[in-house]
């Protein structure tokens, strides 16, 4: 674990501010790297889902756009935007475009990747949509695959509201 707290960290918004996640302290996060030409791409649809359906009840839904697998996330930030939105209707916060892996990795993306590590204790993100899990008190507790589909997180999300 990093001597900083989950709510330390700000990304950089879609829409060029800030996004701060001690904005969303006492909250229930939930952290993905996104890529809008991935085979799991229409996971978007699952997270929105989630994000309406839970979002009054303390979950906050947070998209991290990446480019570092197969060039699947080509977009600018407008462009991701509004991909985004027409083919999935978002409307939960997202950052800018950032790296998850290797040595310009987002602070936040390292933090998470220590606090849960993946299978065999890889730290390493192997792919988009990974998922990070993160418990009103900002400790991570679950860190889900890219395969698993958002909706398989419910009882995890409803155990932590």
């Amino acid at each position: 674990m990093t001597d900083a707290a989950i709510h330390d960290f700000c990304l950089p918004g879609l829409d060029g501010g800030k996004l701060c996640l001690a904005d969303h302290a006492g909250r229930v996060l939930l952290v993905v790297n996104t890529a809008s030409e991935c085979g799991f791409t229409p996971q978007y649809a699952g997270l929105e889902r989630l994000w309406r359906a839970y979002a009054d009840k303390g979950l906050t839904v947070i998209g991290c756009p990446c480019d570092q697998f197969g060039h699947q996330e080509p977009r600018d930030e407008a462009g991701i935007r509004r991909f985004c939105q027409t083919h999935y209707g978002v409307t939960f916060p997202m950052s800018a475009r950032i790296e998850v892996n290797g040595a310009h990795a987002h602070p936040l993306f390292r933090h998470l990747k220590q606090a849960a590590p993946g299978v065999l204790g890889s730290r390493a993100i192997k792919w988009n949509f990974t998922k990070f899990l993160v418990d009103r008190d900002g400790r991570e507790v679950l860190r889900s695959s890219p395969s698993t589909p958002p909706d398989r997180l419910v009882a995890d999300i409803e155990r932590l509201l």
